[in-house]
């Protein structure tokens, strides 16, 4: 079954109806939206370290997901939490748990000051940076110190893979807000977002994937083309 693009409410729709009408639990949806997105980027080809970048949303929860398989399928990674832990809550904080607990680096790192010599060190090393900082509940202007965070990433060498959205990519108009990510490659879940149709948009995002996260199919089908 193929979806039609969706619009942020419409995305926000699935998701609690996912849960409140057939009983999904988030997290099962975050761990199949991780786990499909490491898949992917292992068949992309993997060169060096892989720099998980995460915010305090459920994306940066999917991107605990994502550094979690390639660990354990042998892959350097190393998680930066563009956040303090204590905001973080629900799924993503349990999925942090988990790789914390796993053995996996995590460094905080504050965007707003100077870069610190570890944080300077995985981004300058890493063969893949995987956007995990923003989703798309994303409106307005990308505000400090997440501005400074894209356009650090941006600025890196590194392949840049996005999760669901490119960070500051609007999903309905698939303009930057102010700021966006520029990925090479964008692993998007359940459907493509409305924005996408943009043709701007392309240069943020690069290919597209829509990767199936276990949304129940009677709920999808009211919203397919």
């Amino acid at each position: 079954m193929r979806l039609r693009p969706l619009t942020r409410d419409e995305l926000r729709e699935i998701d609690r109806r996912a849960a409140d009408e057939f009983g999904v639990p988030g997290i099962v949806l975050m761990e199949n939206a991780g786990r499909g997105a490491a898949r992917w980027l292992t068949e992309l080809g993997i060169a060096g370290p892989v720099a998980v970048c995460c915010g305090k949303g459920n994306n940066g929860g999917d991107g605990f997901v994502i550094a979690r398989h390639l660990d354990s399928w042998g892959f350097d990674v190393r998680v930066l939490l563009a956040c303090e832990s204590s905001a973080l809550g629900g799924d993503a904080l349990t999925n942090l748990r988990i790789i914390e607990a796993s053995g996996i680096r995590v460094a905080r790192w504050d965007p707003g000051r100077a870069v610190n010599e570890q944080v300077r060190e995985w981004l300058g090393a890493a063969d893949w940076i995987v956007d995990g900082l923003l989703g798309t509940g994303a409106q307005g202007d990308v505000r400090e110190p997440l501005r400074s965070a894209i356009e650090s990433l941006n600025a890196c060498a590194a392949r840049r893979f996005a999760i669901d959205i490119p960070s500051g990519l609007d999903c309905d108009t698939g303009e930057p807000l102010g700021v966006a990510i520029r990925a090479s490659h964008t692993a998007t879940f359940a459907s493509a977002k409305i924005g996408f149709q943009n043709p701007t948009a392309a240069t943020f995002t690069g290919i597209v994937r829509v990767f199936d996260i276990g949304v129940p199919r009677r709920l999808l089908a009211e919203f397919a083309e």
